[in-house]
């Protein structure tokens, strides 16, 4: 009986230290593998897309890939959206998430963030030469997405405009080109989301839409990572600094938001960069 005690005893060892060998840091994992699995918007025009020839194109895809690089492993593209982009990393079905998010302290709770790769704000679209600002959209109904910061910036920049109906009047979608196809359709009256975002869309139907009033917010966008990996987390913030350092950052940057692209947007700010 004592030795069938000790046998289950080493096998119950045996077993925690696979199991803990198995559940080691991310980082080691794509160490070994040699490649990593990057979290992409697909509908987020111009940060990651389909383009006209079915191609998944986009800024946050030229980063993402130019990261996996300098790692010096393989990148494996999973499509994330606005709902998966964090239960995907929490659930390891991806190890970073370049998804246009912004960083902010209620997401910091449940996972790890870069450095900020890129910087945004939030505003207002709108069809061309209706409204002003968004004291005038009050009482109107406007678009975003669901589980974003859009939608609760949003709700509180009605509220501060005096809409008595504010939460009933942000109306939430699933995916920006639901949001897009719901201003279109004058099922609202604008959408509201970062600026880029809004850009990229508008540039389907040049001189259609025009963005309305001030921004909303600073929306400092994060790399999304699991949390408590600091090497996974370390090489991608040196891999990201050494991309502004030696010029790659804006090469991709002045590709999708530089003078004469249908998005352009000047850089107002840096790269956080350790010495």
């Amino acid at each position: 009986m004592r030795m069938a005690k000790i046998v289950a005893l080493a096998v119950a060892m045996t077993m925690f230290v696979a199991s803990a060998a198995f559940a080691g840091p991310v980082y080691d994992k794509i160490m070994q593998t040699k490649k990593v699995r990057v979290g992409i918007m697909t509908d987020s025009i111009p940060g990651a897309f389909y383009n006209e020839k079915g191609e998944w194109v986009g800024f946050d895809y030229d980063i993402a890939t130019e990261v996996a690089k300098r790692m010096g492993v393989e990148i494996d593209r999973v499509a994330v959206n606005n709902q998966t982009r964090i239960s995907f990393l929490q659930q390891g079905r991806i190890d970073i998430s370049v998804a246009n998010m912004t960083h902010t302290r209620e997401r910091d709770k449940s996972i790890d963030f870069s450095i900020t790769y890129f910087f945004d704000g939030q505003k207002v679209l709108a069809k061309k030469d209706q409204f002003t600002s968004l004291n005038d959209m009050v009482g109107k109904k406007i678009a975003t997405m669901q589980g974003t910061t859009s939608e609760l910036n949003l709700k509180a920049a009605l509220k501060a405009a005096g809409d008595p109906d504010y939460d009933k009047n942000v109306i939430s979608y699933q995916k920006e080109s639901q949001c897009f196809q719901a201003l279109q359709s004058g099922r609202v009256a604008g959408w509201s989301t970062d600026a880029t975002i809004l850009l990229g869309y508008a540039s389907k139907t040049p001189g259609a839409y025009e963005l309305v009033g001030d921004f909303l917010s600073d929306e400092p966008y994060g790399m999304g990572l699991p949390q408590d990996d600091s090497a996974l987390r370390d090489a991608v913030n040196m891999a990201i600094q050494d991309m502004w350092r030696d010029g790659t950052y804006m090469e991709i940057y002045n590709k999708w938001y530089g003078p004469g692209t249908p998005f352009e947007m000047p850089m107002s700010d840096q790269i956080e960069l350790w010495p």
